[in-house]
């Protein structure tokens, strides 16, 4: 009768001791979240808060509004997007806006055109054996990633001759086009990995119910395999909106791009900060935007594949 009041004072200290010890690692986890958390959003809250700064502020560093400066719209103002300016008739404003159709144009098409060709590049190496010359399909693939491997300053006279030679020197097609190549390896090497999570025994169903080769793919292997075509897209918009160098090297009136734009915030007394940083306020929101609306797709594309 005694042994029983002192197992369940045991179990109790055990469970306590058990409670206690899940509760410090949450505790240890939510605060190393919560620091990361700081320090990943830190550079977009600092240029935020840039943007609103006079230079006095910007240059001694101050960070906290209405505590260690007082928020101006300097920054907005600079670009016409200011609440008494944006009413108002602004080149600087119309300038800016031309750049942003230019960086969402070349955006959505490059990645269209990369998701597009390859998804179906992807979908290949996953299902069919190849074989040119000594290459197999796992040196296809890792021949389209080392085209990453190459600093893009390598092919910036090729290219810079060719879209000459090709007149496509300032125009959004040589752009698109450029862009497209830029992001198509890891297009093909994100869709690889989601194209052979998918069970080959769901288009041989597919196709035993009467279904052709492209209806099967259409149908079937599509639809699942859309998050991480999601994904994929998401991430070459990413890479291609922030494109600098080629952008920089191969436009020079229609077709520069907004990060160009950002990068040319320089005067006669040195960078104008507050308009650097509204104009990456600017570039950053649709970013944003689209993060949060296809989050979930996102998450699906990532996660899919990582166990079989």
């Amino acid at each position: 009768m005694t042994d029983k009041p002192r197992q369940i004072f045991a179990d109790t200290d055990s469970d306590l001791a058990f409670r206690a010890k899940w509760t410090s690692e949450r505790i240890l986890i939510y605060t190393a979240l919560g620091i990361w958390a700081v320090i990943c959003f830190f550079p977009i809250y600092w240029t935020i808060t840039t943007s609103f700064k006079m230079a006095p502020d910007v240059m001694k560093g101050h960070l906290v509004p209405w505590l260690d400066f007082s928020p101006r719209w300097r920054g907005w103002r600079s670009l016409g997007l200011s609440p008494e300016t944006i009413f108002e008739t602004s080149t600087v404003r119309e300038e800016f806006l031309k750049r942003f159709m230019n960086s969402v144009i070349t955006s959505l098409s490059a990645s269209t055109l990369a998701v597009m060709l390859g998804s179906l590049a992807a979908y290949g190496l996953s299902r069919f054996s190849y074989r040119f010359g000594f290459m197999k399909n796992s040196d296809i693939s890792f021949f389209f990633l080392s085209q990453l491997i190459l600093p893009p300053v390598v092919l910036a006279l090729p290219f810079l001759v060719l879209y000459k030679q090709l007149a496509l020197l300032d125009s959004r097609i040589g752009i698109i086009a450029l862009y497209t190549l830029m992001v198509l390896p890891i297009v093909i090497w994100i869709m690889r990995d989601q194209f052979s999570a998918i069970p080959v025994e769901l288009e041989e169903a597919a196709l035993v119910d009467g279904l052709s080769n492209w209806g099967a793919f259409m149908q079937i292997v599509l639809p699942i395999a859309l998050p991480g075509m999601v994904a994929a897209f998401i991430l070459s918009l990413v890479l291609c909106w922030n494109e600098y160098f080629f952008a920089a090297l191969l436009t020079s009136t229609d077709a520069k791009t907004l990060p160009v734009m950002v990068a040319s915030q320089t005067g006669s007394q040195g960078i104008n900060w507050w308009s650097m940083a509204a104009l990456s306020a600017a570039a950053i929101a649709p970013l944003v935007i689209i993060g949060i609306v296809l989050e979930r797709y996102i998450i699906k594309g990532m996660a899919a594949g990582a166990v079989k």
